[in-house]
């Protein structure tokens, strides 16, 4: 069934960050901007490298019958319908945009990059990814740019594979799984079908129960890490059933709009959708949900900040 774990794999409670490095603090400063700001190109042209690897683009949409309203659309079988939700008042408020989303095939949901590059450090607008993908659709990714380490299928091909923390794989059968990365490999995966993974986290639900001690996870502890505890901006990604998806972004930090939530205030909207399992991803200022040409959403850096990757459905 759609949410639960395949093949054996399993999970872990906490997820596996880099390692302490002991510098001083000159060769840390030098040592922080090529790990932090200087691109690392792996792959120049993300497109040309799946058609290299025998993989289309996924599966393609009649477009000619398009229905669109300010907050749905719908083609061929794939519909995205967008609510915004706002609750408490004052310094509690808290504002979020759900969007409710079911494919008439799982690989209509894909993956852009960057510059349409994969490495480190390399980033852009998540709108301007979604344009130049023509996107009807996207939210930020689990911006694998900030680390080298973790098992990153897209779009039916790998790209790395260094197995680190927990992990979401969807598959291409329109089924979703949790796992724990460094009990598999990427090709593994990918022969038993998986045409995304996503490594973040910490998982939020799983078999349709909030998981414990998630406000207390560090998803990466090396250098220049932000805390992702307290109330943030949030992304995260449920699934309802085979083929039906839920995303949600969180705005916050900003009093009197949202204040954003903790991991476990997220789980709880989340479980409240209706999802089995969820996925924390990316957020604070790369919080971003993009619909019909626009950011709808208020991004909490008082405009978009750059990612290094998007979830996207073509329109």
């Amino acid at each position: 069934m759609s949410g639960h774990r395949r093949r054996g794999v399993g999970r872990r409670a906490f997820l596996v960050g880099g390692g302490a490095v002991v510098l001083t603090a000159g060769s840390a400063s030098a040592w922080a901007l090529n790990t932090y700001v200087i691109d690392h190109v792996e792959v120049s042209d993300t497109e040309a490298y799946e058609q290299a690897k025998g993989v289309t683009s996924g599966a393609s949409l009649d477009t000619s019958d398009v229905v669109a309203t300010d907050d749905s659309w719908s083609a061929d079988g794939t519909s995205v319908t967008i609510t915004k939700v706002q609750t408490g008042s004052g310094s509690a408020t808290v504002t979020y945009f759900v969007a409710d989303v079911v494919l008439s095939d799982a690989t209509v949901l894909r993956t852009g990059f960057a510059e349409d590059e994969f490495g480190e450090n390399i980033i852009e607008k998540t709108s301007t990814i979604a344009a130049r993908k023509e996107a009807v659709f996207a939210v930020n990714g689990d911006y694998y740019g900030f680390r080298s380490t973790g098992i990153e299928i897209r779009n039916g091909v790998i790209y790395r594979d260094k197995g680190a923390r927990e992990g979401i794989v969807f598959y291409a059968d329109g089924t979703v799984a949790l796992y724990d990365e460094t009990q598999t490999s990427a090709q593994e995966l990918l022969d038993a079908g998986a045409w995304t993974t996503l490594s973040f986290g910490p998982a939020l639900i799983e078999d349709g129960a909030i998981l414990s001690g998630i406000d207390d996870v560090e998803i990466d502890t090396n250098f220049g890490n932000h805390s992702i505890q307290g109330s943030q901006p949030r992304t995260a990604v449920g699934v309802l059933d085979t083929n039906h998806l839920v995303f949600v972004v969180v705005d916050g930090r900003e009093t009197g709009y949202s204040k954003g939530v903790t991991m476990t205030g997220l789980a709880e909207i989340m479980k409240g959708l209706g999802a089995r399992t969820a996925y924390n991803l990316d957020g604070g200022g790369s919080s971003t949900m993009y619909f019909q040409g626009e950011v709808i959403n208020q991004p909490s850096n008082g405009g978009e900040r750059g990612v290094s990757d998007i979830l996207y459905i073509a329109g």
